[in-house]
């Protein structure tokens, strides 16, 4: 799959890594079943981009079924098109500019470039459609999930991709960083769910923070009050489901997260054990979660982790 790079920003201490990890990625992507439906976008004279955390899991070799796109298609169009290209199309997201679709054993969705506003009392934003691809990506909640590949169709019927990374994310990648586009006291203050995301991000990726993400998240660690529980819950399952949750939790109780949507956890920091063998419950409870994950036969098993936990 021919293969190029636009605004790529290349750690000069070890330039081999970023193009070692778009060579993974490019190799992912030449396998996806998806031409007939760049072609069909192509034909139409609307590019489209594969984006945000479908190109981070590309990269790193992880890309499961779900993909996500980005185009500057209106959510007519996009419905349109994957009307005739897929055999279930759904729309539920259409308001927000996402129609989804199910075909050959791959999940789309695919969104109109956005260019939304907050009004800093909820996350929920202002969906305003916009019409460059660098003003979708750096409204993203961190460069690592700001990246987009552009597909196209040549005459040969190959895929061809180009690499689009305006922000930084593929350095920040190969230095398993999180970052933020914006100033992180932005970013947080239009979304704060965005601080669970990145102790999700931890969790799941083995990611560390930038110090001036860590920073933010402290700041402002009672920002997270105006998230509903159940948004809040949904970031905790997904955290307490990736490969070290324990690093995730850590982060929240150094930032003082935790203390606004568990507090039962950071507590435990100051509570001996019956036999007083480990400093602190917090510590046995941490050991206790990874004692479990380790006996783990089918997978991750949510509830167990919880009650290991707590």
């Amino acid at each position: 799959m021919p293969w190029s790079v636009d605004s790529l920003v290349v750690n000069a201490d070890d330039p081999l890594t970023p193009l070692a990890l778009l060579a993974q990625a490019e190799r992912t992507i030449a396998g996806l079943p998806i031409g007939d439906l760049v072609a069909e976008f192509q034909a139409r004279g609307l590019p489209l981009f594969l984006v945000g955390g479908s190109v981070r899991d590309a990269i790193l070799g992880r890309l499961g079924n779900d993909l996500d796109f980005t185009t500057p298609a209106r959510p007519d169009v996009i419905s349109d098109i994957l009307r005739g290209w897929a055999g279930t199309v759904w729309d539920t997201g259409i308001d927000f500019g996402t129609v989804s679709a199910a075909h050959r054993g791959q999940q789309v969705e695919i969104t109109t470039f956005r260019s939304d506003t907050y009004d800093g009392v909820s996350r929920n934003p202002e969906v305003m459609f916009g019409d460059t691809l660098e003003g979708d990506l750096i409204r993203r909640d961190f460069r690592v999930n700001a990246m987009a590949v552009e597909l196209l169709v040549d005459d040969a019927g190959d895929l061809v991709a180009r690499f689009h990374d305006p922000v930084g994310g593929l350095e920040d990648l190969a230095a398993r960083r999180l970052d933020t586009p914006d100033a992180p006291e932005i970013s947080f203050h239009d979304d704060p769910l965005r601080m669970l995301r990145a102790a999700r991000f931890v969790s799941q990726l083995g990611f560390g923070v930038a110090e001036r993400v860590k920073a933010a998240m402290t700041d402002m660690a009672g920002e997270i009050e105006r998230i509903t529980a159940e948004r809040i819950q949904v970031e905790l399952d997904k955290l307490m489901l990736g490969d070290a949750p324990w690093t995730g939790i850590n982060l929240l109780v150094t930032t003082g997260i935790a203390g606004h949507v568990f507090p039962e956890i950071p507590a435990m920091r100051d509570m001996a054990d019956e036999h007083n063998q480990h400093k602190d419950v917090y510590a046995h409870s941490m050991q206790v979660l990874r004692q479990a994950i380790d006996q783990e036969e089918d997978g991750p098993d949510l509830v167990l982790r919880w009650a290991a936990l707590l």
